[in-house]
């Protein structure tokens, strides 16, 4: 493990938080207003905005999981995860020409497949940089770059609307195309920033003894090893050498994903209520200063009190804003909702990529990450085109109700069937 610290972490982890920094300034400044460019510039229907939101990231999340396991079967993680930053920041210029909701389908699915190709991989090099004891400070810090990059994106294109457009409700094609150019280049800086990144030494046999024995486990050493080894008792060890608690884990978040639709369905209904396109920035602003703000005290925290407990807190507070979306009747509602729904990724996103690492052996996390990230993928797509269906046709509120409800069930399969 590289032993180099800068602000008390490996280089390895402040380097890739500088990465997914920029990566995700320039994401926000393009993808953020994706869905008003489709509504307002293209006039297409909440449905097709949910269907282009969820088949863009169910469709990328089957290579999640082959570039997890791909990076687990060679051993290289760094390869893998500027191969995904790459083909991304390849797409994001064709937005400027953009002028079909299919043409835009493949773009935002090729933009995600990128992203599918260096997810698992990269959170599989955070935590192998990182001790156990560590490793949710270290995801707390990279999460919270990741949206302080959000922060800084969302800033600079309030910027860009207010100078082009002041406070006109619906965006114009200018503005994105703007929008666009300058967007790229924070994207093409990042790509820069893995020269800094060292690839961690290769696994070698699947080593648990980071991890604690599942009851009805007993370890044996396997052939011609005295090294200590879990080996599967009563079928509590599965597949891919991951751990049935893992699976368990897994199935509540996608569960819970289920009702977690696409966020494009928070900005249509901040202007549903009336915000201007600016107004919406700024709520996005407010929601991601909040996330950055809370990810890494979380990580730290959950070092120290256990994930679990955290998890649950942010799920149950994802319902109760959820339940706000639903019943805001006034635009100003809006504002305070984006700033609890902060609240919830903070608490929840970092600490449960750490969890991750918790449940599984280290040779095995590039596979394990890359099955949440697929989960958490493959859930998106009928929870965005469902969402776009309650919109259309029931009311705008309808699907952030069904959103709590689901959330409510997560939460308790979670306390119940998964243990700390």
């Amino acid at each position: 493990m590289n032993k180099t610290r800068i602000l008390g972490l490996t280089a390895n982890v402040f380097f890739l938080g500088m990465v997914s920094l920029l990566n995700d300034m320039s994401s926000e400044m393009i993808f953020t207003l994706l869905p008003l460019f489709l509504s307002n510039v293209l006039g297409a229907a909440p449905t097709i905005i949910g269907f282009v939101e969820g088949v863009a990231e169910s469709t990328a999340s089957v290579m999640r999981v082959g570039s997890g396991w791909l990076s687990d079967r060679i051993g290289k993680r760094k390869i893998l995860a500027v191969s995904g930053y790459t083909l991304s920041t390849i797409m994001k210029p064709l937005m400027y020409v953009a002028s079909s909701w299919g043409l835009v389908l493949g773009v935002r699915f090729t933009d995600r497949l990128g992203k599918g190709i260096r997810s698992a991989p990269r959170d599989a090099l955070v935590a192998d940089s990182m001790t156990k004891e560590e490793r949710g400070r270290g995801f707390g810090f990279h999460r919270a770059m990741d949206t302080a990059g959000a922060f800084l994106g969302i800033g600079a294109a309030a910027a860009v609307i207010y100078l082009l457009q002041q406070n006109n409700l619906d965006l114009a094609l200018g503005t994105y195309q703007q929008l666009v150019l300058i967007g790229v280049v924070p994207a093409v800086i990042a790509l820069f920033m893995f020269f800094f990144v060292k690839e961690e030494k290769k696994r070698v046999s699947p080593s648990l003894t980071s991890l604690p024995p599942e009851e009805g486990e007993r370890r044996e050493p396997p052939p011609g090893s005295s090294a200590g080894f879990a080996r599967p008792q009563n079928g509590l060890r599965s597949g891919f050498g991951l751990p049935k608690r893992y699976w368990v884990f897994l199935g509540i978040v996608f569960l819970f994903t289920l009702g977690n639709s696409s966020d494009a369905f928070l900005v249509l209904r901040a202007q549903d209520l009336g915000n201007s396109t600016f107004h919406v920035m700024l709520m996005l602003l407010l929601f991601n200063g909040v996330y950055a703000l809370i990810s890494m005290p979380a990580g730290a925290l959950s070092d120290r009190l256990g994930r679990k407990g955290l998890i649950i807190a942010g799920w149950a507070i994802f319902a109760l804003a959820r339940l706000g979306f639903s019943a805001s009747a006034e635009s100003w509602h809006i504002w305070a909702l984006f700033a609890i729904w902060g609240v919830y990724y903070g608490l929840s996103e970092g600490v449960a990529r750490a969890m991750v690492a918790d449940l599984v052996p280290a040779d095995r996390r590039g596979t394990a990450y890359g099955y949440y990230h697929g989960a958490l993928g493959l859930g998106l797509l009928p929870a965005s085109v469902l969402a776009g269906f309650l919109w259309q046709t029931v009311s705008p509120a309808a699907p952030f109700a069904f959103s709590a409800v689901t959330a409510v069930v997560a939460i308790i399969g979670l306390a119940v069937f998964v243990r700390k």
